[in-house]
């Protein structure tokens, strides 16, 4: 084992949390060591967010050419392995850019596995069997969150796959049951379903998308049954089998009843789990959650002085915009800062099609809070680009406080409503009013002119829409 090397701040975990941390010490010239264990850019780069989009945005792309009666789309396929090839042309590509950013920011970047010891000490597990001490002044804890598993269904990277290794085969199934209804499950499930997939997606809960508003879901499961995916909510996987050719498992409905769901594969979305103990989070003093998250305080600090943790590993909700927000907070706090984290207004967005995007209180969410709410809807079928992009299928609905008429809430779903939400995240955060927030001119014809028309709805009435 090497002698110790100093640092005044060591970045544990490379993903959209540690790697936004550690470039922001090296921009205010802190001497920062970065530990990842496996690929810089973390789960959201390497085997979510990214890749993910990349083979929605190319499935869609098809998708919308063979819906389009104007376009001759007989012979129009979809060249899967040239899809993926370009899925990891783009990782690499964004790759080599987060590596470069550290570097140019004068971050120290180290393969291995970090272990939090005592004083604040590090020791990094080489892949060559080395061992490497590393003292410093602060920590941040980046390491995220591990897919959670089931008994009933154990993920064997095989026939039983997680989320990310959905995103990496090879080819593309005839039959994928997806156990779980959450985010993960129903953005490839519709992907795969535009495919040719027969997908069957089993939901412990009474609806898809637990904590998601019913109106929101409702229009993507509309969606969902017209491209054939059988949803069974209510339900969980008692039993399993798989072989080489595939899976057969025993489902259960609310009522006691039971069925089989056989298929090539079987994608299990449950939720994660924080990665704590692998980096000695327990050993060094750390106080977690009752589920086992790391607890901080406002300033992203846990319960050992100079130790932060940001991102995933804290708790839900699972967003790596949120893990860089939380990046930002330890960093400058780090070097002498005064910043406080502040979520008001964080944004949600679900890639589903249509897509859902979420920020602030719900109209039921205000009302639990006392206040009483003022609420403005506009149907994306009265939007003239919604009508001439043949995306008529959402609405925008925007929450305000009656006594003050600022805005604390917006929920969208339809056609990319995952950039509208940024407009509401600014309202929300800056405390505009629905009068400020209709006024703002949006340009004609876009998207966006449903947000003014909502908050017009919520004032008295907007143009395009008749309201009682």
């Amino acid at each position: 084992m090497s002698a110790s090397e100093e640092y005044k701040a060591i970045v544990i975990g490379g993903g959209p949390g540690g790697y936004v941390a550690a470039i922001r010490l090296g921009q205010h010239g802190v001497r920062t060591l970065l530990v990842e264990r496996d690929l810089l850019g973390g789960e959201c780069l390497n085997r979510g967010c990214i890749p993910s989009k990349v083979l929605i945005t190319g499935v869609n792309a098809y998708w919308s050419a063979m819906k389009a009666d104007w376009i001759r789309s007989d012979s129009l396929s979809v060249d899967w392995s040239r899809l993926q090839k370009r899925r990891e042309k783009v990782i690499r590509r964004l790759r080599l850019g987060v590596k470069y950013l550290l570097q140019e920011n004068g971050v120290k970047v180290l393969e291995g596995k970090a272990r939090i010891k005592s004083d604040k000490t590090v020791k990094v597990s080489l892949k060559n069997g080395e061992e490497k001490i590393f003292k410093a002044e602060n920590i941040i804890i980046a390491t995220g969150g591990e897919h959670a598993s089931i008994p009933s269904i154990p993920t064997d990277g095989r026939r039983v796959i997680t989320s990310s290794q959905a995103l990496e085969l090879q080819e593309i199934p005839r039959k994928l049951l997806i156990v779980g209804g959450g985010v993960s499950g129903l953005e490839i499930g519709i992907l795969y379903a535009k495919l040719g997939t027969k997908i069957t997606v089993v939901e412990l809960m009474d609806q898809l998308l637990p904590g998601i508003e019913k109106e929101l879901v409702q229009v993507v499961q509309k969606r969902m049954r017209r491209l054939g995916i059988e949803i069974h909510t209510g339900s969980k996987v008692v039993g399993s089998k798989v072989d080489e050719n595939g899976v057969k498992a025993e489902v259960e409905r609310k009522d006691g009843t039971i069925f089989e769901v056989e298929a090539d594969y079987a994608m299990v979305a449950v939720g994660k789990r924080a990665n704590t103990d692998e980096v000695g989070a327990p050993d060094a003093g750390i106080e977690l959650t009752p589920r086992g998250f790391i607890k901080v305080n406002d300033k992203m600090e846990t319960s050992v002085k100079g130790i932060y943790a940001i991102g995933d590993v804290t708790g839900p909700p699972f967003m790596a915009h949120r893990a860089s927000y939380h990046a930002i907070v330890a960093a400058e706090n780090i070097v002498g800062g005064e910043a406080v984290a502040d979520e008001t207004g964080m944004p949600s967005a679900i890639f589903t099609d249509p897509e859902i995007a979420l920020a602030g209180l719900t109209e039921q969410e205000a009302l639990k809070k006392g206040i009483k709410p003022k609420v403005g809807k506009f149907v994306f079928s009265a939007l003239g680009r919604a009508v001439l992009e043949g995306e008529t299928d959402g609405l925008i609905k925007i929450v305000a406080d009656s006594s003050t008429d600022e805005i604390i809430g917006c929920q969208m779903v339809g056609a990319h409503v995952s950039e509208l939400i940024a407009q509401a995240v600014i309202a929300i955060r800056n405390r505009l009013t629905l009068k400020e927030f209709a006024e703002s001119i949006r340009p004609h014809p876009t998207f966006g002119e449903a947000l003014s028309e909502a908050a017009e709805a919520a004032i008295w009435k907007p143009i395009h829409m008749i309201v009682d």
